[in-house]
């Protein structure tokens, strides 16, 4: 079994991150929210960026966890706890599963409800694109035997252009928006297209066969 040493060892990525305590639950609700749409992960609360631990009060903590998952989160997060002691210090592990029903939102300052995404050790707003993919997962997306000329204009254009934003994919393409908007999901269940996010933006890629 690892110790909590060995998981800070790791460092902050895409299924991991540090929280030195809870100041805010509506805020880290969006973390939770964003490891559930992803691939899981885990929140270590009394340890700094740097991996220091300094130690909490599980029970305080807990407590803003809960308000986060029950307040903030839609549908309503589950998740695990363990507290781990080191160095005479508590440290709080709060483990959230993959949610196999996308997405899972949080709700922001403005009281709207959003989903975010882990990529890397960012937590990501999920945009429309990736929000219809997740529709599209629910139901067995295949390829059809035939590509029309609208959507071999679209493939044309991101072939051609690796890493492009949405913003450029509209400006280059005869097709309207809407389309594209509806078209780029499905590319991407058919395996035909990537889509990758970072904390600069959104891009697209044809993938090589």
């Amino acid at each position: 079994m690892q110790s909590v040493k060995q998981l800070i060892k790791e460092g902050e990525h895409q299924q991991q991150d540090f929280k030195f305590r809870i100041d805010d639950s509506k805020k880290i609700a969006r973390t939770l929210v964003a490891f559930a749409n992803t691939d899981g992960g885990r929140l270590l609360i009394g340890v700094k960026d740097n991996g220091k631990i300094t130690g909490i009060d599980p029970t305080e903590e807990i407590h803003m966890i809960e308000a986060a998952v029950d307040m903030y989160s839609k549908p309503k997060l589950e998740f695990q706890s363990r507290v781990w002691q080191e160095d005479m210090k508590l440290v709080l592990e709060i483990t959230i599963e993959k949610n196999t029903n996308r997405p899972v939102f949080a709700l922001d300052e403005e009281g709207k409800w959003k989903a975010y995404v882990r990529r890397k050790d960012h937590t990501l707003l999920a945009n429309k694109i990736l929000l219809n993919v997740w529709k599209h997962e629910r139901f067995d997306q295949k390829i059809p035997e035939k590509i029309g000329a609208e959507e071999t204009e679209l493939l044309q254009i991101i072939a051609q252009n690796p890493l492009i934003t949405l913003s450029k994919i509209y400006r280059f393409s005869s097709l309207d928006k809407s389309h594209i908007d509806r078209l780029l999901p499905l590319f991407i269940c058919w395996d035909l297209i990537s889509m990758e996010m970072n904390e600069n933006g959104t891009f697209y890629r044809v993938i090589e066969n």
